[in-house]
């Protein structure tokens, strides 16, 4: 073989391995640590369960998954940091009851689009929500609490997430249901808000029950209703919203996740893969009912049928709420 055959076998051997190389390296997903945005504060109980899960799902991506709290605006911050990040597998985002279904009912002119913005990955679990108050409080059932906000002479505090969101919205729903006016006063998130009502800042709050749990074991703060359709075996003695006399109110809060829109779609599988798979270990499905919260995943398929069912729900709950929608202001 001469030398000018020699070199093109070559020249044409090298042409050849350029796709391959391209092949090769568009599968190396994921190569780097993995952003995992959370729009709710630390310590409250979905900040808990993802952190617990971040380890989890590291060793099954071959990557570090690294929490970012981005909170405020029931969410929106959180989900417009999500709708600007860099489609490329690398950013996902912890999404929600407020962010998906009932903003964009609630707001005007959000900073993002829930449909358009985001491909889903999976729906995750389902809160066990208790409405809780101080044990200084002379009430000790949803009744009794009625009867003392129509005849309070002060306005009784309600922690919420803000304008709009989904406490703000039950705080509404229960003003215009007993005629009173419970005043909503916002948090970052649902571990704040049962820290106020153990130290009495606020006089009620409606939250993950995970949030609650230690208050309530240390006897600072009185469950009067949980939002489950049968009783949580954490609260056995604690009545469901419908026993209480709230069985009207039907909506109740999950958490999933979703990664900017144009994120390939390999990587929404693998993601996707692993959160079931650590949201379905028994290990960690203890760990989950400890903080009262159902497992509930499944497809991107599935998790998009199920945000189009939620949001033709939560369209019912506004109407009931009698909550017209604002502008959405960001916060200086």
């Amino acid at each position: 073989m001469n030398l000018i055959h020699w070199l093109r076998r070559c020249a044409l051997a090298a042409l050849l391995a350029i796709p391959l190389a391209g092949s090769a390296g568009a599968q190396a997903w994921p190569d780097r640590p993995i952003r995992l945005l959370v729009p709710i504060a630390a310590g409250s109980v979905t900040d808990v369960i993802l952190r617990a899960a971040a380890p989890e799902l590291s060793a099954r991506l071959g990557q570090p998954v690294v929490i970012e709290n981005r909170t405020g605006a029931s969410g929106i911050v959180g989900a417009q940091a999500c709708a600007r990040a860099t489609a490329d597998g690398y950013t996902v985002c912890a999404v929600y009851h407020s962010t998906m279904s009932f903003n964009p009912l609630l707001f005007e002119r959000l900073p993002y689009d829930p449909v358009a913005d985001f491909v889903p990955v999976t729906s995750l679990f389902f809160l066990t929500e208790v409405m809780a108050v101080n044990t200084s409080m002379p009430v000790r059932s949803v009744a009794e609490l009625q009867a003392f906000a129509r005849e309070s002479t002060q306005g009784l505090t309600f922690g919420t997430l803000g304008e709009g969101s989904f406490p703000d919205l039950l705080l509404r729903w229960l003003n215009n249901r007993w005629g009173t006016r419970m005043v909503g006063v916002p948090y970052r998130g649902g571990g704040p808000v049962a820290l106020a009502v153990a130290a009495n800042e606020i006089h009620i709050g409606n939250m993950g029950l995970g949030n609650f749990m230690g208050q309530i074991e240390a006897g600072l703060v009185r469950p009067l209703a949980v939002t489950t359709a049968r009783r949580s075996p954490l609260l056995p003695a604690v009545p469901t919203f419908a026993e209480a006399g709230l069985g009207e109110y039907q909506s109740r809060g999950w958490w999933g996740i979703a990664a900017p829109r144009g994120t390939p779609a390999t990587a929404v599988q693998q993601l996707n893969a692993a959160f079931v798979n650590v949201f379905s270990d028994p290990r960690f499905v203890t760990f989950l009912e400890r903080q009262a919260v159902e497992p509930f995943t499944g497809t991107p398929e599935e998790f998009a049928a199920f945000l189009r069912e939620d949001r033709r729900a939560a369209e019912a709950l506004v109407r009931i709420a009698n909550r017209a929608p604002e502008v959405y202001r960001p916060a200086p």
